[in-house]
């Protein structure tokens, strides 16, 4: 299994603190070593970065570590690799335009027998996860338009999220941007830092930060990963099942759907995370 990280703010915020934590997980204190990426979106346009090394181990891993790239919502992963080649094409985040924005998604988790339907946006690599992600947007495609609200896409992807993960496991970062939308199959977690903010060490490298000097009274922060990554706070554990919609750091909606429980099959397909 891969890990994942969000970050939503209300102000453009670097993520070097919670990546510099996650980058170690590649490959030193974890094993999911097999290439990584990031997404921040700025504005419209969004600059990202992969790479097939080990994050742990990787120099361009360590540029975005020490320099502070500001974003209100920037999405990340780090792969262990089941099947398929480690190369570019495979490595998360990966993004498409739809309506005018780009879209980016992230994911971990294995499905057994899942066929992506035919349809306007194609996998460019040979990951489950990519094609998952081109059935979700083809989905959103022929059913919504950019005219249609953003409760009725939400639906939509509390619907399409639901029924994937019935079929499996399925831990989902998806955003366009504007919005941050987050699904736990089985194992998530998040924390909102605001004033008052204070000292945070991390799990898996001696760093630590002293937040109330590097933000505002007004700013507000949220981090949300597979599994937390200090030692000295309070993280919000995930429901199986449950969505939130994070915009500018806050839960702006959220739920619980009931999952059918999957008997595991003698053979599945494992989507690539």
């Amino acid at each position: 299994m891969c890990e994942l990280l969000a970050m939503s703010a209300n102000t453009p915020t670097d993520l070097c603190f919670s990546f510099t934590g996650l980058t170690r997980r590649g490959g030193d204190t974890g094993p999911h070593k097999d290439g990584w990426g990031v997404a921040f979106y700025e504005g419209k346009g969004v600059r990202a970065f992969h790479d097939v090394d080990a994050s742990a181990n990787s120099r361009i891993a360590e540029v975005v570590q020490t320099h502070p790239i500001k974003s209100e919502v920037a999405l990340c992963h780090i792969r262990q690799a089941n099947v398929g080649e480690i190369c570019l094409a495979n490595t998360h985040p990966f993004m498409r335009e739809l309506w005018g924005r780009y879209w980016v998604f992230a994911h971990n988790g294995q499905l057994s027998d899942f066929c992506a339907k035919p349809g306007f946006y194609e996998a460019v690599g040979s990951t489950d996860s990519e094609a998952l992600f081109c059935d979700l947007l083809n989905h959103l495609r022929d059913h919504s338009d950019r005219h249609s609200t953003e409760q009725d896409t939400v639906d939509q992807l509390v619907q399409l999220s639901a029924a994937y993960a019935r079929q499996g496991v399925f831990n989902l970062l998806l955003s366009n941007g504007d919005w941050l939308f987050t699904f736990c199959s089985t194992k998530m977690a998040s924390i909102t830092r605001r004033a008052p903010f204070g000292p945070a060490r991390l799990k898996d490298t001696d760093v630590t930060i002293d937040f109330e000097a590097e933000t505002t009274p007004n700013d507000i922060v949220s981090v949300v990963v597979t599994e937390p990554l200090t030692s000295d706070e309070q993280w919000d554990v995930y429901q199986p099942g449950e969505w939130r919609l994070w915009r500018k750091g806050e839960v702006i909606q959220s739920g619980v759907v009931a999952l059918a429980k999957i008997d595991p099959a003698p053979t599945q397909a494992y989507i690539e995370s």
